[in-house]
């Protein structure tokens, strides 16, 4: 991967606050039980870390799990899909938070694996690029992303769109190993070390650079880029709407992206394309031996599928849920 890292204070103020506010938004340890009131109660801890992109679904589960079993602590840190995948492995955490498919490399080691909610990586750029009006109404193709990202041969905005926007081009992508990436440079038919650009740490860290950029352009998870609470894009986020037909212009069964929930809406029945759209997993070394850990899974699967929505995610399909139900019952 082709990236020049740019200073960490890219992560500024404003990224902090994109993580709090979707943190209000959705507003290696063994079980003990205990008889209180009558009942078995579940006490125990919970260690979870990496993709940033299931990290917000992740809070609000553990907020309400802890409704029901507030004997139970479940620390949670976002790092990255490769972080998650890496602490998980070595025990480190007893979940890894995972945004993309996993290798037959990673899959050799050990790793366990299941699905628990799907989501997407949209390309950004800022809501005051001159040649927005253009990109609304034709978006892009995903000959010319590649172009962009992978080849690097369309180098400024009138090339990209066709309009008399000469400024040049300034591309964003991840400096950490992530889902994001990866699925965008699937998407693109390659991978993360394909994608070119100025390297980032992070979600939040790509969108802030984008706020700061009026010819800047990335990718984000959906997640990052639409407020919860309005189920609107963030101010000064946009989205390129890509032309899946290729025509030359965003037809209306193309327009999806004014809002969270026609975004989401597309991404459930198939039409946005996967990838960028994804599964998204807890990954651990082998299945969890950690009964606590089993049962918050088992919990995510059924009651949890109801927090899915509202935190801007999509839900598993019922025949995928029994399947991975079936995860969680088969034995080592």
């Amino acid at each position: 991967m082709k990236t020049q890292m740019i200073p960490i204070k890219i992560l500024t103020t404003v990224g902090i606050l994109m993580l709090l506010t979707i943190f209000f938004a959705c507003n290696n340890n063994q079980q003990t039980s205990k008889k209180k009131s009558g009942k078995n109660e579940l006490t125990g801890n919970i260690s979870i870390s990496g993709a940033f992109a299931l990290y917000p679904m992740t809070i609000r589960w553990a907020e309400e799990f802890k409704k029901i079993h507030p004997d139970v602590r479940i620390d949670i840190s976002a790092g990255g899909a490769g972080k998650g995948l890496t602490d998980a492995l070595s025990g480190m955490v007893d979940l890894g938070m995972f945004s993309r498919g996993l290798t037959q490399a990673e899959i050799d080691k050990g790793t366990w694996w299941v699905a628990v909610a799907k989501d997407g990586v949209l390309c950004t750029i800022n809501d005051k690029n001159p040649a927005l009006k253009h990109i609304k109404e034709k978006g892009m193709t995903r000959d010319v992303f590649i172009d962009i990202f992978i080849n690097e041969t369309i180098k400024n905005w009138g090339e990209a769109t066709s309009s008399g926007v000469t400024n040049n081009l300034n591309i964003y992508t991840r400096s950490d190993a992530c889902g994001a990436a990866q699925k965008w440079g699937e998407f693109l038919g390659h991978d993360q070390e394909s994608i070119n650009g100025i390297g980032v740490f992070g979600d939040p860290g790509i969108a802030d650079a984008i706020k700061n950029d009026i010819y800047g352009i990335g990718y984000n998870n959906i997640i990052y880029i639409y407020d919860m609470n309005t189920r609107e894009k963030y101010e000064g986020l946009e989205v390129v709407p890509i032309d899946l037909n290729n025509n030359g212009m965003i037809d209306d069964n193309e327009n999806f992206y004014n809002n969270l929930d026609n975004i989401m809406e597309a991404i459930k029945s198939n039409v946005y394309p996967s990838p960028p759209a994804r599964d998204l997993y807890f990954v651990s070394n082998g299945k969890p031996s950690n009964q606590v850990v089993m049962e918050f899974l088992r919990w995510i699967l059924t009651d949890g599928q109801q927090f899915v929505t509202d935190c801007g995610y999509v839900q598993l399909s019922k025949k995928m849920i029994r399947s991975e139900q079936r995860m969680l019952r088969k034995n080592p």
